[in-house]
């Protein structure tokens, strides 16, 4: 329900504010006086979009705000979904700056148009004389007949199941697809397997191999250096190790003389043990180095096979050879798990199918049932509205079930006696159109939470009897929603709970729109000018209050 509406510099309205009513709010006015401008911004309210026309002067920027009371529409959800903090009272501001770019605001968060249109859809209804083709909407006349047969708490436990439905119908054929792949390429990465497992690769095993390799292929020279070696350090006449130990002796001879020479003999003395170290290791390796054809033969073998597995899989180590071969047997294990994840997953699906089929037959039966009710009802209020000959039929067709059910629901029409009833859009005039809407607007607003409806004049082309009967019918609808009504009736202005008056004002030199909440005085007097003309009788004034019921 809209609490209070602000417009500040948009078209021709400088500055103007309204706190309607909750019940009935009439509008009227001259024609031109900004009755539609009104509409323009709340239009704005609700997404449409704008530019720098809009503005009234063009070095301010427009600002349109709306509050309202959001309590039982169903607009939490949306909140959730858009992360926007909900509140029952909620503002929804519009900002147009000079340069034409917009922004959109739900309690000071700024959002996208895409946001506030959703959110805007929820809570202000808009109907003119030019709009009623939403009547023609499958998915409007599905929704009202949801709506006479109390189905929302029905059709939101089939959305649900749908929802289900359709998850699990999407990854069951997935994984067939994929099962149909991966059995295609089992009989390859099986082989890849069986290559990696029969190889039976160690962590840092290349390297090793490498390192053997090399001192395989070179032993004959190694250990020729290391005999040339020995030669030298010990096996000579003229030795190393000899003629150092040799040097020790001749210094400790000395170390008689005098202790100065004692440190240069410890420092021989070590360098002759660590001498000895060197020939026992050079020893040691030359008897290790054996040059062996078989075993050289053996380690190129097995590097080989490295190397070639490598470079099939295109990595440069056999760590990650390894990490290849887990993946593969991952792979070939998941594939051959894939029928029983099939048959698991075929379970679930037709669980949900037959769940999906029992929601859907419930939804349909409900419907089918509710279907002459309306076509009853709908008949009774446009004879009431002065349409005698009307029929409305509503077709029933099954269908695959979707978001809404498995239901095709046509609203079929005729205005004339004896012709057939056809689709809406293809025989239904202007007039006809506004008042099959304002009927079927009427027969739903007891069972559904409508947002603020806003007919701007769709009751052109009426008038005497049928006026009242519309006046009524809205006056009824106001009851339980809040309601705004542009008309030129008296008959329909009369039924108000509240009367706001649109006019010019051209006292400056730019003319301004202005509104104002009538008095009972003042209304009085508006209905017998909507009446009679500028300066009605006083039998056309004691008709207004007669219409007013003063």
């Amino acid at each position: 329900m809209l609490k209070h509406l602000t417009i500040k510099n948009y078209a021709l309205i400088k500055h103007l504010e309204m706190q309607p009513s909750s019940e009935f709010n009439i509008i009227t006015g001259e024609t031109g006086a900004g009755k539609s401008i009104m509409l323009g911004a709340i239009g704005l309210l609700l997404g449409n979009r704008a530019d720098t026309k809009t503005l009234y002067d063009k070095s301010q920027k427009c600002v349109i705000e709306g509050n309202f009371d959001v309590t039982g529409y169903p607009v939490k959800e949306i909140f959730e979904e858009e992360e926007l903090d909900y509140e029952n009272e909620t503002i929804i501001r519009r900002e147009i700056n000079q340069n034409g770019k917009s922004r959109a605001f739900i309690n000071d968060t700024p959002v996208m148009l895409e946001t506030l249109k959703k959110v805007g859809d929820q809570l202000i209804d808009i109907h003119s004389q030019h709009e009623t083709i939403l009547l023609g909407s499958s998915n409007f006349q599905l929704k009202v007949v949801d709506s006479v047969a109390g189905n929302q708490e029905l059709l939101n436990d089939y959305k649900e199941i749908f929802t289900q439905h359709k998850t699990l119908e999407t990854a069951y054929n997935e994984l067939v697809n994929n099962a149909t792949n991966a059995k295609k390429e089992l009989d390859y990465h099986s082989f890849l397997l069986n290559e990696l497992n029969e190889a039976h690769l160690e962590p840092g095993e290349q390297e090793t191999l490498q390192e053997e390799l090399k001192l395989l292929e070179n032993a004959e020279e190694i250990k020729s250096k290391l005999n040339l070696l020995l030669d030298q350090l010990s096996n000579s006449e003229q030795a190393v190790t000899d003629t150092l130990h040799h040097a020790v002796n001749e210094l400790e001879k000395l170390c008689s003389f005098s202790d100065k020479y004692e440190n240069l003999k410890k420092r021989a003395e070590s360098c002759f043990i660590e001498l000895k170290d060197i020939v026992d290791e050079i020893e040691k390796q030359d008897s290790n180095i054996d040059f062996d054809q078989g075993k050289t033969e053996q380690v190129q073998e097995r590097l080989s096979l490295i190397y070639n597995l490598q470079q099939k899989h295109q990595v440069n180590s056999v760590k990650d050879l390894l990490n290849i071969q887990m993946e593969t047997e991952l792979r070939v294990n998941k594939t051959l798990n894939l029928d029983q994840e099939i048959a698991t997953l075929k379970d679930k699906l037709e669980h949900a199918q037959s769940q999906l089929k029992k929601a859907s037959k419930q939804l349909t039966e409900r419907r089918a049932a509710v279907i002459p009710k309306i076509e009853e009802k709908l008949t009774k209020l446009l004879t009431d509205l002065g349409m005698p000959d009307a029929t409305i039929k509503i077709e029933h067709n099954i269908a695959d079930p979707g978001i809404n059910g498995a239901d095709n629901i046509t609203f079929l029409f005729s205005a004339s006696k004896g012709i057939e009833p056809k689709e809406l859009k293809k025989v239904a005039s202007g007039g006809e159109f506004s008042r099959l809407l304002l009927c079927t607007k009427y027969l739903i607003a007891d069972k559904t939470a409508l947002p603020t409806i806003i007919f701007d004049e769709i009751d052109s082309g009426i008038s005497g009897e049928i006026a009242i009967k519309v006046g009524n019918m809205m006056q009824g609808m106001s009851q339980n929603h809040q309601l705004f009504t542009i008309s030129h009736l008296p008959q329909i202005a009369a039924r108000g709970t509240a009367h706001y008056f649109v006019y010019k004002d051209n006292t400056n030199e730019k003319a301004v729109s202005r509104i104002k909440k009538l008095t009972n005085d003042e209304r009085i007097a508006e209905i017998a000018e909507m009446i009679g003309g500028e300066k009605p009788s006083s039998a056309v004034l004691q008709n207004a209050r007669e219409m007013l019921a003063v």
